[in-house]
């Protein structure tokens, strides 16, 4: 990972939220939080929170509980806490790998699409570890291989194709960068995890029109940061061809791809 990976700030959250929350995220975040919701908890923590949709879809089904919601990039915190106003969240700028909470003080932890931008996947499971209780649960998932991510897939090569010499490689370096159930597996054992369940689940990607994925990979994304080191003035030429290369594979109007995530559900 470089360290323009983890820099979500300008407009991306704002475009992240509205083209690739819908787009990806939403199908994932409603099946974690009912995951979530059927542990009962009461004091919940997320991490890498983001723009919040997996701490809406929790809040929506855990009425009564504490959510604690944390990420690392206040810009996306910002977003987050604009778009959900309501109680029972507490919204905190946490690092994931050196939480700022007592030993055993929550009875899940759960984090949407993160964990592949810690710098050290064991130290941070091991926070996740650290703070929860006798018997709590972590509960997150991560993109399989970006292969098998289709509308990923082809706007990285489009992107790549722009520039041959030097293509950018944020979405396959890192958010699918972390698929292996045999390294997630050693790692959550190394962090003090023993009770481990890794399953692949697929879900269906759509959108309105082909324009759609290429904004939300390419503007709302650190792949704008890649693309905009290159030569800032062909951020939208990018775009442009992103949205041809997927307009091409998967047609001119609303289209659907298939997107791939594994789904962990640990304990001590």
């Amino acid at each position: 990972m470089v360290a323009t990976d983890k820099l979500f700030a300008g407009s991306i959250p704002e475009i992240y939220d509205r083209y690739l929350v819908p787009l990806i995220f939403e199908p994932y975040a409603l099946e974690l939080a009912e995951r979530v919701a059927g542990h009962r908890p009461q004091r919940v923590l997320e991490t890498a929170a983001g723009t919040g949709v997996l701490t809406r879809a929790m809040a929506a089904r855990l009425p009564q509980a504490l959510i604690v919601a944390t990420d690392l990039n206040q810009p996306m915190l910002d977003h987050a806490a604009r778009r959900q106003a309501a109680g029972g969240i507490e919204w905190r700028p946490a690092d994931a790998l050196a939480l700022p909470f007592e030993d055993r003080s929550f009875d899940v932890v759960t984090c949407q699409f993160g964990a592949m931008f810690f710098p050290d996947k064991v130290k941070g499971f091991g926070e996740a570890c650290r703070v929860l209780k006798p018997g709590g649960r972590f509960l997150f998932n991560v993109w399989d291989r970006i292969s098998d991510n289709e509308f990923a897939d082809v706007v990285t090569e489009a992107v790549a194709d722009l520039f041959p010499h030097d293509p950018p490689r944020f979405l396959a370096r890192t958010p699918h960068g972390h698929h292996d159930a045999g390294r997630i597996r050693a790692d959550l054992q190394a962090a003090g995890f023993t009770d481990i369940s890794i399953e692949a689940v697929d879900r269906v990607s759509k959108a309105g029109a082909p324009i759609d994925p290429a904004i939300g990979f390419c503007q709302g994304t650190p792949l704008r940061n890649e693309i905009e080191a290159r030569d800032a003035s062909r951020l939208e030429e990018a775009t442009k061809r992103a949205a041809e290369a997927v307009a091409r594979r998967f047609g001119s109007g609303p289209i659907e791809g298939r997107i791939r995530a594994i789904v962990i559900d640990a304990g001590g």
